[in-house]
């Protein structure tokens, strides 16, 4: 059978999937003993993997991770006061159904951004969005929105994400305009979606990071009290990593 007006009459329909399942089966000898119904759903099935594929790589571009971090490879021999059971009971996103809050906190080289990015990548797998703000930056990007007046627009994005992951905290100074407009993003997911947030700053802190008493209040109240706490200790993760890298070389 020439399947040639087939493949054309599939690319109008955009069907990739089913047109790569289909010029395999084609290639596959073997496939005749299947039934109609059998190879059709081949076909199909190849096609819903593909979408989904790229909706997935989709939300990893938008969500602008900056390193490769998944739940897997998550280093827990490392004694820096990370609980495990707490920390792989996330990976079903039960928490994001119940619009919690996680919060992580130690010092440098802890891994704290990378556990962030973990958490917001698991979600992203299994179809939540996700959209990661480095805090240095993320005052800079508040007046660059509010200079070309798109900050409505994207603070009604960031309000229907699923998860804001909002790193470093504290690593900026809050200005009293900025304490106002990130008391309106986080009331925007107050009890609608979930904020990782990682800081070096222990959380009894971040009155005197936020730096007025009742601006701290209001933010601290819609993002504390719905949470799940993570505090690591130890030695920086990267001096590990680094020293074993040396330890190797010398042998």
């Amino acid at each position: 059978m020439n399947i040639h007006p087939v493949i054309e009459s599939l690319k109008k329909l955009r069907l990739k999937g089913v047109i790569e399942a289909l010029e395999s089966q084609q290639r596959n000898p073997e496939i005749e003993n299947l039934l109609f119904e059998e190879r059709l759903a081949l076909l199909f099935d190849n096609e819903l993997i593909l979408r989904e594929n790229k909706r997935l790589q989709n939300r990893l571009k938008k969500a602008k991770f900056k390193q490769n971090a998944c739940m897997q490879d998550v280093d827990y021999r490392s004694v820096r006061g990370l609980d495990q059971t707490l920390f792989r009971s996330f990976e079903n996103c039960n928490w994001l159904a119940t619009y919690k809050n996680v919060l992580i906190t130690g010092p440098t080289g802890a891994g704290k951004s990378y556990l962030g990015e973990a958490l917001a990548h698991n979600a992203c797998i299994k179809g939540f969005s996700a959209q990661r703000l480095q805090m240095s930056r993320f005052f800079h990007q508040i007046t660059a929105a509010k200079a070309d007046n798109s900050y409505l627009k994207w603070i009604g994005e960031l309000a229907k994400c699923d998860i804001l992951l909002i790193d470093d905290f504290g690593a900026a100074a809050f200005t009293d305009e900025n304490r106002r407009d990130f008391l309106d993003i986080i009331d925007d997911r107050y009890n609608k979606k979930s904020t990782i947030i990682t800081s070096q700053f222990p959380i009894k802190n971040w009155h005197e990071v936020i730096g007025d008493k009742t601006l701290a209040d209001a933010i601290l109240d819609r993002l504390v009290h719905n949470s799940y706490q993570i505090e690591l200790r130890g030695e920086s993760m990267r001096k590990r990593l680094a020293n074993n890298e040396d330890k190797r070389e010398k042998k």
